[in-house]
Parts: structure tokens; sequence; C-alpha cells
């Protein structure tokens, strides 16, 4: 009786053990595998972070190169003042930046822009400044994923284009009369100089005027200060057709002007002194709603005939005017030579 109560107590342990260890391996497998459900979770967000961080570093990597290029682009473009030498930087750029066959800087007018904005292996890319359109860039076969490239890089470009106007601008400005739209005495001056200086290098002659309106003041006093400014902007259109693409035109001071005759001796420049006097002298100038007629004396002095700097030079053509003037006017006068000059 006692060995059955035995067996039947070992035989309840061992049922109670197995269960114990059995419910005790299932505990410790549902944790592992929650373990390795949390190790798995782990490692696919790392992977993914991995991903992300791999796009990002390339993002940056490409954003940092595209900076770079921005800055690089700028920092060329700033030392030009001329937009074909900041178009030459451009494309560099843009070559090293995209692949294209072509690609042209156009100007708003320009004859082509209606056939190229229907060429479709054309981008057409418009380049604005504070006053509207300045231009256009045509880029020809360049993938679609890189016209970002090239908006970004023709944007950079357009800034540098209205630097460089905004520049011209205010050098225009600096040189020129207001009134008259030609050189002022100070830049007339410096040029006057450097043509000296080709001149007396090369051996060539070089020919000075000084051009006065005949009694300008009579006309400010009788017609008022607007109608003198009519005169002296229609005197110096005309001085300005009758000269040569290479002279130099200025206006001295007052109603005084001076013109610049590269390569030019005495001859040639009393042949265009006359073709501005003789032209003055026949012309009606409409001031408003008066009709004028006036003259201009002339004074030429020639290098190296008349001397050999800027001053004695300006000085002599300055003594030839005042001749001139007491010659009666209307009247061409070169330091040197004398006799009375016929009157046209």
């Amino acid at each position: 009786m006692m060995d059955k109560i035995f067996i039947v107590m070992l035989v309840f342990y061992l049922a109670a053990f197995l269960y114990f260890v059995r419910k005790r391996m299932l505990v410790y497998i549902h944790g592992h595998q929650k373990n390795v459900l949390r190790v798995k979770k782990t490692f696919q967000e790392m992977t993914q972070k991995k991903s992300f961080l791999n796009v990002r570093k390339k993002q940056l990597q490409e954003k940092a190169s595209e900076i770079f290029t921005l800055y690089d682009m700028t920092k060329k473009i700033t030392e030009k003042f001329d937009e074909n030498d900041a178009f030459l930087i451009f494309e560099e750029k843009l070559r090293e930046n995209v692949d294209y066959s072509k690609c042209q800087f156009l100007l708003p007018d320009d004859e082509n822009i209606q056939q190229i904005k229907t060429n479709k292996e054309m981008f057409l890319y418009s380049l604005k400044g504070r006053r509207g359109l300045i231009g256009y860039l045509a880029v020809e076969d360049i993938a679609e994923d890189q016209r970002e490239t090239v908006v970004i890089l023709a944007h950079q470009f357009a800034l540098a284009l209205r630097r460089i106007r905004l520049y011209q601008a205010i050098e225009k400005m600096a040189i020129t009369d207001s009134l008259t739209n030609v050189y002022t005495r100070r830049h007339i001056l410096e040029r006057f100089k450097e043509e000296l200086r080709r001149s007396t290098a090369r051996g060539i002659k070089l020919s000075f005027l000084m051009i006065d309106v005949d009694y300008f003041k009579h006309f400010n006093d009788q017609y008022g200060h607007l109608t003198g400014d009519q005169i002296l902007r229609e005197i110096t259109r005309v001085i300005r057709e009758s000269v040569r693409e290479i002279d130099i035109c200025g206006r001295y001071g007052g109603e005084e002007f001076s013109v610049i005759l590269p390569d030019t001796d005495r001859g040639g420049a009393k042949f265009v002194a006359e073709r501005i006097r003789t032209t003055v002298a026949q012309a009606m100038i409409r001031a408003y709603d008066t009709m004028i007629r006036t003259t201009v004396s002339c004074g030429i002095a020639t290098f190296p005939d008349d001397g050999k700097q800027v001053d004695e030079l300006i000085d002599k053509a300055d003594w030839a005017l005042y001749r001139a003037k007491k010659s009666g006017r209307n009247t061409t006068c070169s330091f040197g030579v004398y006799g009375k000059k016929k009157k046209g």
C-alpha cells in the first residue's frame, strides 16, 4: 500500500515538475521572442535611420557642392564689369554641374526668342531684375531633372547682371553731362591724357577742338534758360553727328564744348571744325515754340606742332578760340595760323 502511495506521489511530483518546467520554458521562450522582436525592431529602426542618414548626407553633400559652386561663381563674377565676361563664367560653372549641348544669353528684344519658345529641346529661362525682364537663358538638350540646377545658377547670374548694369549706370552718370549726354570736363581731360600718351608712343598726330556758342548769354537773357538748354542739346547733336566714332566729345563748361580727334592733323581738324561750324550756322533750332538760329566759334590746337602736354594744347586751342571770337565769331582758327577765315 505504501508503495502505491509513493508511486502516485512520485508521478504527481514529476507531473508538477514537468508542468512547472514547461511553464517556465514557455515564459522564457515568450520573453526571448519578445527580446528578438525588440532587437529586430531596433535593428530595422537603425537600418532605416542609417538609410535616412545616408540620404541626408548625400543631400548635404549636394547642397554643399551647390553652395560652393554658387560661391565660386559669385566670387568670379563680382570681379567682372562686362555682361559677356559674366556669362562666360556662368557657362563654365553650368558646364561643371549639368550636361547640355548649347547655352545662349539673349536680350529681351532678340528676334529668335519666339522660335526658341516653340522648340521643345530648348529650356528657356527668364532673367528678371527689379524693373522687369533683363534677358533670357536658352539651354539646349538638358534633362528635366537638371533644370532646377540651371534655375539656381541662372538666378545668381541674373543678380550679377543687375549689379553690372547698376555699376555701368553709375559710371555713366559720373562721366556724362546730364544735359547734353556727352562726357564731363573731368572725364574729357582723362581721355585727353590717354590719347596723348598713345599718340606720343605711336608718333602720330592728335588735334583738339574748343567750340563756343556765340552770344549764348543773349539767348539765355532773351528766351530763358530752358531755351538755352535746348540750344546746347541741339549743338551737341550736331557735334556728335559731325565726328567719327573714335573721336571724343565733351562739354568743357557752360556753353563750351571740346572734341579730341585722334590720328588727325591740323588740316583734318580744320575740316571737322568747319563742318560743325557750317552745320550749326545753317540749322534752325526749335526751342519749344521758338525757332532760333545761332553760330559757334572754333579753336584748334594740334600735337605735336602746338604742344606736347595736355595743358599746353588746351591753352593754345583756347587762344585760337579767343582769336576766332575777336575775328567776328562764326569762325574757325588754328593756333599759329593767322589770316582772316571765311565765314559760312
